[in-house]
């Protein structure tokens, strides 16, 4: 496993963060135990899930997962990087939302940490982030809360996710006029083929020193060979969600054929070259990888050695171009 630093931070993180989110809808307790524990011994150190996953009548229920490996001894805790997420209501789906029991007021984000810390079985959450934008709540209200968060010990470091360019300068831009640390990192939307991100989110983090940690890597499995899983007949994932929809559009499935086909000719897995193409990118952190299997956290643990030729970037940038840099790219 190779190591970087997040952000601007002093704090060492795999290059491959593991996504929770598949603990308790997907994978059972004890599956989801077993793929920690591979993760860790393969080097992972950085593992990320939020209080709303489990979904459903079930919010809550990954921590849990996550928590329950953690009391099993064995350094799990002391060896891992922990980040969660707060934002969302914790009511069951459809069921009312008592006011204040969401966003990021201060009285919520205590009340979110303290659950989160007893369902994860810690004492402290390494890296704490801002699951969406809350427009309602000024930032020095934000960070009063978390400065007095950082003060307990309960958190560590804070982080944002799905939050625009211009809120990451507001956030820290704020932060420092109260003398505090301010976000370290920005987990979002990014892969080979929603690239929106780095006309104005990636420019901001890099600018700000975040370190950018993508989701949704193979875009819903859109990027992982769903054509060709669909020809094999494996292929009920990619036929659901956001690549579902992706693969509908005429335009969008002739751009994937040619994607699998250049990798064919190149000889290469196509989840694996998409996460490779994130790790290549400049500010990424470490995209994060949400196996069910053992067999598909081996495939993302290949990708880290995975070295893409300039020729191959630049075919992949032929069939999936980014925005290209703001303001040019909007403005002339």
């Amino acid at each position: 496993m190779k190591y970087t630093q997040l952000g601007r931070t002093g704090l060492k993180v795999s290059r491959l963060v593991l996504g929770t989110m598949n603990f308790g809808p997907q994978t059972d307790e004890a599956q989801s135990h077993t793929l920690m524990d591979a993760a860790q011994s393969a080097g992972v150190n950085f593992f990320d899930t939020a209080n709303v996953y489990g979904f459903g009548a079930d919010k809550g229920r990954t921590e849990e997962i996550v928590g329950s490996w953690f009391a099993k001894g064995g350094d799990r805790r002391d060896k891992t990087v922990l980040a969660t997420k707060g934002y969302a209501n914790m009511a069951p789906e459809g069921g009312p939302v008592w006011p204040n029991h969401d966003k990021l007021s201060a009285l919520n984000i205590r009340r979110s940490v303290d659950a989160s810390l007893k369902r994860l079985r810690t004492d402290h959450i390494d890296l704490y982030q801002f699951h969406h934008v809350d427009r309602d709540t000024p930032w020095d209200e934000i960070w009063q809360a978390m400065d007095v968060l950082v003060q307990q010990g309960k958190v560590l470091y804070v982080g944002s996710s799905n939050h625009a360019g211009w809120h990451l300068a507001r956030a820290n831009e704020t932060a420092a006029r109260r003398g505090t640390y301010g976000l370290v990192s920005e987990q979002c939307l990014y892969n080979l083929a929603e690239r929106r991100a780095e006309m104005e989110v990636i420019p901001a983090a890099e600018g700000y020193g975040l370190g950018v940690i993508p989701w949704s890597p193979l875009h819903g499995g859109l990027l992982g060979g769903a054509l060709r899983k669909e020809r094999e007949g494996g292929g009920a994932r990619s036929a659901v969600g956001r690549s579902a929809e992706a693969l509908a559009n005429s335009t969008v499935r002739a751009r994937i054929q040619s994607y699998e086909d250049l990798l064919d000719k190149h000889g290469l897995a196509p989840g694996e070259t998409a996460l490779a193409w994130l790790l290549s990118r400049p500010g990424v952190t470490g995209p994060i990888v949400g196996p069910r299997t053992e067999e598909q956290l081996s495939s993302a643990l290949r990708a880290v050695e995975l070295t893409l030729t300039d020729e191959l970037l630049a075919s992949l940038d032929e069939i999936f171009p980014g925005p290209g840099p703001s303001p040019e790219a909007f403005a002339w």
